[in-house]
């Protein structure tokens, strides 16, 4: 299964209901009676969506010792999709074109012939689509974890999430809530009774006179998720000037790295965006360039030190999509194999918590009186000439 091995990648969602003691036989079953191919959501462009087992994209048996590793429900979402060659459509219109043209004095088809060998090389598609050749299916990993109710959604783009929430409200009787970057703040600020500060909050102007009020890919007024763009850039400024250790509200310490590739747009639309792919990108000359003429962090690449553990991975701003992590290797005195695996799902939930102490600490900056301490500063090291 994806998420017990190689590099993570996932999005976050919050389940709304009861948070599950135990996974049982009962969770396992309701996975069977929605699995791929048998009770399955059906959208309209005919994409079709239903629970796989995670051995391969046709494995639909849920067992317990399979699917359950320390409290986490693994499964996968199947997305199953019609998609006949349109080379072949073509090519079967051409030939009732030519046998129609045929019977016509002038030897071209009439339009009501071209019409009606369109709809017979459908029809003919369509059948031999019924024994599945032209299906394609892909997998999706999905982790529920009891430990925090969350479900992990193993993709970083939004295309799939409809058919996760619906078939999982289907199955589960739970609907699911994207955990992004506006939506942690405001668990954060109820935990730190912060959330006046959160709602007040709007996008700062880093650079006077370009930095628009409104992002163009947040259109929703009420998003708060713009918090997540300006925690990269804050994490920028921090490790870069003030330090590249961060004390965390648990009392831990994390050395924060931008490494590997960093993403910048233009919240205007208008300089559109780019990629800066370097061992350290915040460290070139055309990536604060790219902040001073008012773009803003999309996805930066962090290696971060925690615990004296190492991860890397892709950060993306607003979803707080993690892309591509590295976990630290599990050490060689875990030998047992289901005791690795059990490690691999703690490793996991290391990443997010520490992800989640490390935005904290932006958000203790952010939303209380310190930012307007902090803020001429950072802009003053923003617009220094490189």
């Amino acid at each position: 299964m994806a998420f017990l091995q190689g590099r993570v990648t996932f999005l976050r969602f919050q389940v709304h209901g009861p948070r599950p003691r135990l996974f049982t036989e009962e969770h396992l079953g309701k996975l069977n009676a929605h699995k791929a191919g048998q009770a399955r959501i059906a959208s309209a462009d005919g994409i079709e969506a239903g629970w796989a087992g995670g051995d391969h994209v046709l494995d639909t048996e849920f067992e317990l010792a399979k699917n359950i590793v320390n409290d986490a429900l693994l499964f996968d979402l199947r997305i199953d999709s019609e998609k006949p060659p349109s080379d072949l459509l073509r090519a079967y219109t051409a030939i009732e074109l030519k046998a129609a043209a045929k019977e016509n004095p002038s030897g071209f088809a009439s339009k009501k012939q071209k019409r009606d060998a369109r709809e017979a090389a459908r029809e003919r598609l369509e059948q031999e689509a019924k024994d599945g050749r032209y299906t394609r299916r892909k997998c999706i990993p999905v982790m529920w974890d009891s430990k925090t109710n969350e479900v992990l959604f193993g993709a970083t783009a939004m295309s799939n999430v409809d058919q996760l929430t619906t078939l999982f409200q289907s199955t589960f009787g739970h609907a699911l809530e994207p955990i992004t970057a506006g939506r942690r703040a405001q668990m954060l600020a109820e935990l730190h009774e912060r959330k006046r500060a959160v709602d007040d909050a709007s996008p700062s102007p880093f650079v006077p006179e370009i930095s628009p009020e409104e992002l163009s890919w947040l259109p929703d007024e009420s998003s708060r998720d713009f918090l997540g763009n300006e925690f990269l850039l804050w994490l920028w400024y921090h490790t870069e000037v003030l330090s590249d250790t961060l004390t965390l509200f648990d009392d831990s310490a994390a050395a924060v790295m931008l490494a590997r590739s960093l993403t910048l747009e233009c919240p205007r639309a208008a300089t559109g965006s780019e990629t800066i792919r370097h061992e350290m990108p915040n460290r070139l000359p055309e990536a604060k360039r790219a902040v001073q003429s008012g773009k803003l962090p999309r996805k930066a690449g962090l290696t971060v030190v925690r615990h004296e553990e190492t991860s890397e991975f892709a950060l993306h701003a607003e979803t707080l999509a993690v892309s591509a992590a590295k976990l630290p290797p599990i050490t060689e005195d875990i030998t047992e194999p289901r005791a690795r695996l059990e490690e691999r799902i703690t490793q996991i939930r290391t990443l997010i918590e520490t992800i989640d102490l490390i935005y904290d600490a932006f958000g203790r900056v952010r939303l209380s009186a310190e930012w307007k301490q902090q803020f001429p500063a950072l802009q003053k090291w923003l617009m220094k000439v490189v």
